[in-house]
């Protein structure tokens, strides 16, 4: 997997699953991947080991990619906005995709 396409999965499993991690598991993450800090970065802002915060980043993108491969959720979501394409019912279509977004 490209870069791109890592990098726009991770924010799929972060969008789906972030209620799953811990606030620093999450903070972690952002910060690696959404604000371009560096581990070294990381680590001294949070004084821990650069190892620290590497593994603490593989271990959450694994465990939500491990959940995500039992619950298939970002898959069913593109297979339904895939679907509401084909909806001729514009209106519908908005009505349907609203409650995707919602929590």
């Amino acid at each position: 997997m490209n870069k791109e396409k890592e990098l726009s999965y991770i924010s799929e499993l972060i969008d789906n699953y972030s209620s799953l991690l811990t606030e620093k598991q999450l903070t972690y993450i952002e910060m690696y991947y959404f604000e371009d800090l560096s581990l070294v970065e990381i680590s001294e802002e949070f004084n821990v080991s650069k190892n620290a915060i590497y593994d603490s980043i593989q271990k959450s993108i694994n465990n939500l990619k491990e959940i995500d491969q039992k619950l298939n959720l970002i898959k069913r979501k593109k297979q339904r906005l895939a679907l509401y394409e084909k909806i001729s019912d514009k209106k519908l279509v908005e009505q349907l995709k609203k409650t995707e977004y919602e929590k």
